[in-house]
C-alpha cells in the first residue's frame, strides 16, 4: 500500500474528526443563533454547514459509483437545526471513511463519474477526493470564523494527527472506535 492511500485514509478520518469538533461546538448554539445571519460566503452557520453536507452527499455518492447528482442539492438547507444536521454529517463522514479505507493504488487513478445537471463529468478519483477535502476545509473555516462571533468558543481545528499529540485526541478516537494503527496501518511510529 502506498503512502498516497494512507494519506487519503488519514484525510477522511481527519475530516470526520474536524466535523465532529465543529458540530459539537455548534450544538451549543440555540437554533436562532445557528440560523442567524452573519458575514461570510453563506450568510449563516446553518447554511454553511448544510452546504458542506449536501456537497458531501454529491461527491461521496459519485465516488461510490452512484448517480445522485444535482438531487443532492434539491433542498439548500435540509437540516435547519444542529439536532438534524449532526447525525446526517456523521453518516456521510462514515461513508467517506469507508470509501477511503478500501482504496488501493489503482483505484486512486480510476475514473469517478460525477453526474452534473448537463453532463457527466469524469475525473480521477484522487483529484475528486482532493477537491472534496479542500472544499470541506474551506467552508469549515468559514463556519469556524462565524462561530467566533457567538458566545460559543470555536474548537481547535488547525491540527492534524501529530504522533506526539495522540493523547490529546484519545478520548475522541475511543468514542469513534478508531485507533492510530487503524488509520495509519503500519506507518505509526
Amino acid at each position: 500500500m502506498s503512502n498516497a492511500v494512507t494519506y487519503f485514509r488519514a484525510m477522511a478520518h481527519n475530516n470526520a474528526w474536524a466535523n465532529h469538533r465543529l458540530l459539537a461546538a455548534c450544538a451549543r448554539l440555540s437554533d436562532a443563533a445557528f440560523q442567524a445571519e452573519r458575514v461570510s460566503f453563506f450568510p449563516s452557520i446553518m447554511q454553511t454547514l448544510n452546504h458542506n453536507l449536501t456537497v458531501d452527499w454529491f461527491y461521496v455518492d459519485a465516488l461510490e459509483g452512484g448517480s445522485l447528482g444535482p438531487k443532492a442539492f434539491a433542498d439548500d438547507n435540509p437540516c435547519p437545526t444542529m439536532a438534524a444536521l449532526m447525525p446526517e454529517q456523521a453518516a456521510i463522514d462514515r461513508r467517506l471513511i469507508a470509501f477511503c479505507d478500501q482504496l488501493a493504488d489503482a483505484s486512486l487513478a480510476a475514473e469517478t463519474r460525477i453526474h452534473r445537471s448537463d453532463r457527466v463529468q469524469v475525473d480521477r478519483t484522487d483529484r475528486v477526493l482532493l477537491h472534496l477535502f479542500e472544499h470541506q476545509i474551506h467552508h469549515r473555516g468559514q463556519a469556524h470564523a462565524m462561530l467566533a462571533g457567538t458566545s460559543v468558543k470555536p474548537p481547535q481545528l488547525d491540527e492534524f494527527f501529530m504522533t506526539d499529540e495522540a493523547s490529546l485526541r484519545a478520548e475522541e478516537f475511543k468514542a469513534f472506535g478508531w485507533t492510530e494503527a487503524q488509520i495509519w496501518r503500519g506507518l505509526v511510529r
